[in-house]
């Protein structure tokens, strides 16, 4: 896939609205006395805008084109400077708190993922927080996700007729596929994309070695410790 169809990218926020885990993102950002923030992979930005404040400086880096012209035109989208790329391509250093939020840090390939973890340490200062989120791959909740029965929505773009694979391509790689017809155009865009699920001992030693000491791993948005059980792992790492 080159790039999300605007289309599908409009009904991102409506499909994918802000919640706990944006609000646990938010409160860490207060906690730590963040006066400068790295949303990597901010798709639409639609959590990037609400870290803004007075004095303090945001930027969210997207691959992804029609994201981040979303995310340009949206309200208080002025309060943020956007930068098109991964992490080869964030534009300045000394965060305070770099974040990776929703499937931001599974769509990171295993031959990119030791060299984003790198470059984010480079961005931040010393003493300074990555906190992202990644699901535990014990939990396989790729199996749950393929909807071969069709399901249909009113969009602004006409009616949209929706369903979905998923396909373990790999251990721990996950193919997801998503059909959408556009019926009054007569159009299907097919979406493919590829999730990593990494285990909580090798995202440890990962971070370990890119230069952070994990200060928690969470299981769940309200900071309860993970067991090894949850369906997801939030990590919180110091850059050491």
């Amino acid at each position: 896939m080159d790039d999300y169809d605007p289309r599908i990218v409009g009904l991102y926020d409506g499909d994918n609205p802000g919640g706990a885990d944006h609000a646990f993102y938010r409160a860490l950002a207060d906690e730590r006395s963040a006066s400068s923030i790295l949303d990597l992979g901010c798709g639409t930005g639609i959590l990037t805008v609400t870290f803004s404040r007075p004095g303090r400086t945001v930027v969210g880096v997207d691959p992804s084109p029609s994201m981040l012209a979303y995310a340009r035109r949206r309200p208080g989208a002025e309060t943020v400077s956007w930068q098109l790329g991964d992490s080869r391509h964030i534009p300045t250093t000394g965060f305070d708190l770099a974040v990776m939020t929703g499937n931001a840090a599974q769509h990171v390939p295993e031959s990119d993922w030791s060299r984003t973890l790198s470059d984010l340490r480079a961005a931040l200062t010393e003493g300074g927080t990555l906190a992202f989120e990644s699901r535990n791959p014990a939990a396989r909740a790729w199996e749950g996700w393929s909807s071969p029965e069709r399901t249909t929505r009113e969009t602004a773009h006409g009616t949209l007729v929706e369903w979905m694979d998923a396909e373990e391509t790999a251990p721990g790689v996950v193919k997801l596929t998503a059909h959408n017809l556009f019926v009054e155009q007569e159009e299907t865009v097919v979406e493919t994309e590829l999730i990593h699920f990494r285990e909580a001992g090798t995202i440890t030693a990962s971070l370990e070695a890119a230069g952070f000491e994990v200060e928690a791993v969470y299981g769940d948005w309200h900071r309860h410790p993970f067991t090894g059980d949850e369906p997801i792992m939030v990590f919180v790492a110091r850059a050491s």
